[in-house]
């Protein structure tokens, strides 16, 4: 008997190929960006489609000089390149899934999650292996909220009241380029980036999920599609990684069920215990850890774990949403939307 595919997924009758398609894919015009679309388009091309990229520049892009949590937040990445859909130029859009936020427009929907590269945190520097190296009066540089409060926990450890943390934002290689140029001592960075370019020769630490937990969906990529385009989620479907999509899922319901916003640091992150699933109707084990906190630490940082026994995206959705009632328990606050 075949195994139902994830919502969102669609594949042909049994025995039917599935027709070549012309698809365009928008993509933000970084090179991070070009990377992951490139790799789309190939796994696409591989099956027999025919495939060409719409480069763009998004507002997200454009707005450096301010953070995220104060110009509009993560859809400042994605709104261009839905609007590209919207219009008929582009069929699907390739995202870093962290990027997306938690609810989509009506219309969109997330059609693919890949399999999953390294969702853990990366330090990047010449002055050694992590903040207890760091000289006095040190600079960190990063753009994440989330980042912000775990490297403050992890400095208040230390005693090195005397590291800064500052805003950084820009592209992988604008960052990187400031921390060459001296303007930080050390940069805090998603490593599945650095691994996609090959640039892994920079990390000179991987921190663990103990140490710092990574934000929902780190390491995972997501493709955006029509709601109505079952064609191109058909097309999309062999490149769809099960134990991948119902991870991120779960760690997306923690956030959704929050607010969903980028003002606010949280982190939440899923394993399997013991063997993932091959495909949903499979139950398997599944812990999702979560971390919240103020962003200006007024209050200590709170953490909530659940195992649960996962089969579908609904259970893994119903499992984050525990976690984040938890959270709440504990003083987590639930942000509005907008």
């Amino acid at each position: 008997m075949s195994q139902s595919l994830p919502r969102g997924a669609a594949a042909a009758p049994s025995g039917t190929p599935l027709s070549a398609l012309d698809l365009t894919i928008a993509t933000r015009e970084s090179r991070l960006a070009l990377w992951q679309a490139e790799h789309v388009r190939a796994c696409l091309q591989g099956l027999g489609h025919r495939v060409r990229l719409l480069g763009m520049t998004t507002r997200g892009d454009q707005i450096l000089d301010r953070a995220l949590s104060k110009v509009g937040g993560k859809g400042l990445f994605v709104k261009e390149l839905e609007v590209a859909m919207d219009e008929g130029r582009a069929d699907l859009a390739v995202h870093s899934l962290k990027d997306v936020p938690m609810e989509l427009p009506e219309g969109f929907r997330l059609a693919c999650v890949m399999a999953r590269e390294d969702p853990r945190d990366a330090w990047v520097s010449p002055h050694g292996d992590g903040p207890q190296d760091l000289p006095a009066g040190a600079v960190i540089g990063t753009s994440s909220l989330r980042r912000v409060v775990l490297l403050r926990e992890a400095l208040a450890r230390l005693g090195r009241d005397d590291v800064r943390i500052e805003p950084l934002r820009g592209n992988l290689d604008t960052r990187l380029r400031k921390l060459d140029e001296g303007q930080y001592h050390a940069i805090v960075l998603a490593a599945a980036g650095l691994r996609r370019l090959g640039l892994q020769a920079r990390i000179r630490r991987v921190f663990e999920p103990t140490e710092m937990l990574p934000a929902a969906g780190q390491g995972a990529l997501g493709i955006e599609i029509r709601a109505e385009r079952s064609d191109v989620a058909a097309a999309l479907a062999p490149l769809g990684h099960w134990p991948t999509w119902a991870a991120v899922a779960a760690e997306r319901a923690v956030s959704r069920a929050l607010g969903g916003s980028c003002s606010v640091p949280l982190a939440a992150h899923a394993t399997w215990v013991g063997p993932a699933p091959s495909g949903p109707g499979n139950p398997a084990r599944l812990r999702i850890e979560a971390a919240w906190a103020e962003s200006d630490a007024v209050l200590p940082l709170l953490r909530a774990v659940v195992e649960a026994e996962v089969a579908d995206l609904a259970s893994a959705e119903a499992a984050g949403q525990r976690v984040a009632q938890r959270l709440i328990a504990q003083g987590a606050r639930v942000v509005a939307a907008g």
